[in-house]
């Protein structure tokens, strides 16, 4: 698995990590096009937790949205779901505008939030409607 050292982050190292992590970058490329630039990327921003962002590249964007089964659209139907039923309106934010580039509707993202509203609860999807708005600039 990984080392660390008293003054540094965990460190991996292996192929498979590698493999992940070039994987999660051209996943989250595709998916928002233009904000991140060429090259490697440094993501730690040297605050507290700074490694979270790196995690979720390699763990959730190299292990999930990199894999195949269900296409990007599909996966950011699902995505926003569970977003909603969570209350995650900051992730679900960036992920509405990540759904736009997925090739989903204003009309279908509006359809998850109706839909969410039945199983999630009112308040989860009007919150989600919130943030919604808010990525569209709405």
């Amino acid at each position: 698995m990984g080392s660390t050292d008293m003054d540094g982050p965990v460190t991996t190292g292996s192929a498979a990590h590698s493999e992940l992590r070039a994987a999660g970058i051209k996943a989250m490329r595709e998916a928002l096009p233009g904000v991140f630039p060429e090259g490697d990327l440094d993501l730690r921003d040297g605050r507290l937790a700074e490694e979270l962002v790196e995690i979720g590249l390699t763990s959730v964007w190299g292990s999930l949205w990199a894999r195949e089964g269900l296409s990007s659209r599909d996966r950011s139907l699902v995505t926003l779901g569970i977003l909603i039923a969570l209350g995650a309106e900051t992730e679900l934010r960036t992920h509405v505008r990540i759904a736009l580039t997925n090739g989903l509707t204003k009309d279908e993202i509006a359809e998850v939030i109706y839909h969410a509203s039945g199983y999630a609860g009112f308040p989860a999807a009007t919150a989600a409607r919130t943030a919604a708005r808010e990525a569209l600039g709405e």
